[in-house]
């Protein structure tokens, strides 16, 4: 029986992408630095996951021999990623960014019907407080039972840790729960926790390989949980347990 909804937040909730990649060119204007991650060159380092970790390995990748300035490379790629949020904050506060069609339906289907929902991702609490409070209102926090982000899963995608701590927070099965993602590396994270994964792409990770996923959408415009429960139904559960 499915019980849980467990959503992947960039590129899944919302086509953040854009918005995150104008946060990283501020972010390096305004540190100083003459980097510009164009469309091309972002769609690539998306199989970097997470920020600070995408930070690092351009910055190693442009200048490997550059000693960092201040007090080291960690300390210039906290602070590179400070600006950054602050940038994408402004920027979903302006409306800049919203959420993906039949996002919102389907939560609020799955909560009229008694299912839990719950966050899995690689992002920053802030930037998933900045998306949601905009999109759901104040008391968005009260839609789900568990959250799982940077913070509190420092080993990222497509490692499945998070969705890990999500199974546990639940208290749920695997075979209970289907998850939602836009990427390869969020189906191989999910699918390594015994996860079905219903695939929604983006431009950025239309081209990334999808095999092993529950399904793949263009969006969740015309999917309702009748439908999300016939797709995990026709599941052996020994295929989805850990």
């Amino acid at each position: 029986m499915l019980r849980a909804l467990i959503f992947d937040v960039d590129g899944t909730l919302a086509d953040t992408e854009s918005a995150h990649r104008a946060a990283f060119n501020h972010a390096f204007a305004e540190f100083g630095l003459d980097w510009h991650w164009d469309e091309a060159l972002y769609t690539e380092l998306l199989n970097v996951s997470g920020g600070k970790e995408r930070i690092a390995h351009y910055w190693k990748s442009v200048q490997p021999d550059l000693r960092a300035l201040g007090n080291g490379l960690n300390d210039s790629v906290n602070r590179l990623h400070e600006l950054k949020t602050a940038a994408y904050e402004e920027a979903v506060n302006a409306g800049a960014v919203s959420l993906r069609p039949g996002v919102l339906k389907l939560m609020d289907e799955a909560l009229a019907q008694g299912l839990q929902l719950a966050i899995a991702t690689t992002t920053s609490p802030v930037n998933i407080a900045a998306l949601l409070r905009h999109a759901v209102g104040p008391d968005w926090r009260l839609n789900f039972s568990a959250i799982g982000d940077a913070s509190t899963a420092p080993i990222k995608k497509p490692h499945p840790q998070v969705y890990l701590q999500m199974l546990d927070a639940l208290k749920l099965d695997a075979a209970q729960c289907l998850a939602f993602e836009d990427s390869s590396n969020g189906l191989r994270a999910a699918s390594a926790a015994g996860l079905a994964t219903v695939i929604t792409p983006t431009r950025y990770t239309e081209g990334h390989d999808f095999s092993g996923a529950l399904r793949v959408l263009p969006d969740l415009s015309h999917t309702n949980l009748a439908q999300l429960r016939q797709w995990q139904a026709s599941i052996h559960p020994t295929e989805r347990r850990p």
